[in-house]
């Protein structure tokens, strides 16, 4: 079951931060949601390098292609992922009343919201999915504490933007259980999206460089185009930058300190690794008994 837990940590950070809406009466202040989208930038830069693209350029090693290839091809492949979605899923972001994306009058404005969220936790499911593939994988170089702590440090980032979800919908006049639930929801494509990229790469080995990559270049596409602005919207202030100093530190800090620990092994095969092992052999029958 602990593969479960790891794709299921960053979804807890996200609900239990959609939660704050129970607890705090007012929305919060500009400054302080400035910092945590810094903080929430910082971390997310720190998981694509250190998590993502290094082990992407190592495992890329001993190849016949440049070691950069997979890193760069996956990268950018990443981030026009993102950029497509962009473009053609209408939604709207939380503090913003311009429509982006494909325009249509049929969807309310608090659905546009909560796709503008969904499309942000897209490359945060992906990026814990593929590193816990790597993890399953022999001689990838990545360690199962390596995915524990990239699943930590999405969780401890999704915390703080879980109550930046939640406040600003509850906000605009929807009811606090509703903004929660709304909030929980937004985070629901994180270990979905974990796991159909943990099938995809176990299926396709070869593709396991391009896929940490992928997963980078499309969690800096939301850094950029969405984290990053909004930190230093408004007023000027150094606050969001401040914020995204100590993400980045924290993440940095915390994938080198758990790769440091060694988790051993799980001595029996796990649920998803066998599911893996059934679409391998085209065994299809025996996926139901996997999960039963």
């Amino acid at each position: 079951m602990s593969e479960f837990i790891i794709l299921a940590i960053p979804f807890i950070g996200t609900s239990l931060g959609s939660a704050m809406v129970f607890f705090l009466k007012k929305r919060i202040a500009p400054k302080f949601e400035k910092m945590l989208l810094g903080f929430a930038a910082g971390v997310m830069i720190a998981a694509s390098v250190w998590s993502l693209l290094i082990p992407s350029i190592d495992m890329s090693k001993g190849s016949s292609a440049p070691e950069w290839l997979a890193a760069l091809v996956g990268f950018l492949a990443g981030i026009f992922f993102l950029l497509l979605l962009d473009t053609v899923i209408p939604h709207m972001h939380i503090e913003s009343r311009n429509q982006e994306g494909i325009r249509t009058n049929s969807i309310s404005k608090t659905t546009m919201m909560l796709f503008a969220v969904t499309l942000h936790n897209i490359p945060e499911g992906m990026s814990v999915g593929v590193a816990f593939a790597g993890a399953m994988m022999k001689d990838s170089g990545i360690t199962a504490t390596a995915a524990m702590a990239l699943a930590i440090g999405i969780a401890i980032q999704n915390f703080p933007e879980g109550a930046i979800i939640s406040m600003p919908l509850c906000g605009e006049g929807m009811s606090k259980k509703k903004a929660f639930i709304c909030g929980v929801l937004s985070g629901v494509v994180e270990p979905v999206g974990g796991f159909i990229t943990i099938l995809i790469a176990g299926i396709i080995t070869p593709v396991l460089p391009y896929l940490l990559s992928f997963a980078a270049g499309a969690m800096m596409y939301v850094v950029i185009e969405e984290l990053i602005p909004e930190s230093q919207n408004g007023k000027h202030s150094n606050i969001g930058t401040i914020g995204a100093a100590v993400g980045f530190a924290l993440m940095m800090v915390l994938d080198i300190a758990l790769s440091l620990i060694h988790i051993s092994e799980p001595t029996r095969r796990t649920p998803i690794s066998y599911a893996v092992f059934c679409l391998k052999k085209k065994k299809k029958h025996c996926l139901l008994y996997t999960f039963c």
